[in-house]
């Protein structure tokens, strides 16, 4: 592994793009359930903070394959396996990472078919997955600094 080819700049830069977006997830998500179905604009605010808080983890995981590993042009279910596989996160968190890459397609491609209710689910039940990438990307990155 060639750690001083990661920009950790850019990666912070990254990781503050998240921690917005959660921020801006949790604010929607105190209006509560009936509020956020009926409010067109906070449905996508939602889907447009989970889209990007996505993207932003797979730019970080992009980066972290390319320079340290040496993966190039990648699709995001792959970048999921080889951040398990190259122990830049663990095997314990792949199935969430693999879904997350699924959703971020899905939100991408098939914009269209995303639900107002599918939104709230993901407020409901999944923003502590975001925060988990960041702790465990923050674990790394310091085995990264201390030459582990």
């Amino acid at each position: 592994m060639v750690i001083s080819k990661l920009n950790f700049e850019k990666i912070n830069s990254r990781i503050f793009y998240i921690e917005e977006s959660l921020k801006n997830l949790y604010e929607i998500k105190k209006k509560g359930k009936e509020t956020f179905l009926n409010d067109p604009i906070l449905i996508s605010a939602a889907e447009s903070n989970i889209r990007r808080a996505l993207e932003a983890i797979f730019d970080i995981a992009r980066h972290i394959l390319a320079k340290s590993y040496g993966y190039k042009d990648l699709e995001y279910k792959q970048m999921a396996k080889l951040l398990v596989k190259e122990k830049v996160l663990p095997e314990s968190y792949l199935s969430t990472l693999i879904k997350m890459a699924g959703y971020r397609n899905r939100l991408v491609h098939f914009y269209f078919e995303i639900t107002p209710e599918e939104l709230w689910e993901i407020l409901e039940k999944n923003l502590s997955d975001f925060k988990e990438f960041l702790n465990l990307l923050n674990f790394f990155l310091m085995r990264v600094s201390s030459g582990i």
